[in-house]
């Protein structure tokens, strides 16, 4: 098992990690891009296990890795409505947003 492997599965948690907390903003808030973005999480998340599956069981590491990196990619393109007014960088990384 190669270094690569590990940035795999560090991509994936990434990709898991961003698509769980647009769905917190979206059970806080109710706006509709983080709706979006929270069902989209799920298809970007299987893309980035089958890129996960790709680097470790077989010789294609930087393919796997390619297709971790376009869903990372994929998901930051959603667009989302503006809602951080003056929070801590602590509470963007977590999703703490207002309730509405």
């Amino acid at each position: 098992m190669s270094y690569l492997v590990y940035v795999a599965v560090f991509g994936t948690v990434a990709v898991f990690y961003l698509g769980l907390r647009d769905a917190r903003i979206f059970y806080r808030t109710g706006l509709a891009g983080y709706r979006k973005a929270s069902y989209q999480g799920v298809i970007w998340g299987a893309a980035a296990l089958f890129g996960l599956a790709v680097a470790m069981y077989t010789a294609l590491e930087i393919l796997g890795l390619g297709i971790i990196l376009g869903a990372l990619y994929l998901q930051g393109r959603i667009e989302r409505e503006k809602i951080w007014d003056g929070e801590s960088t602590w509470e963007r990384v977590l999703g703490s947003a207002r309730l509405r």
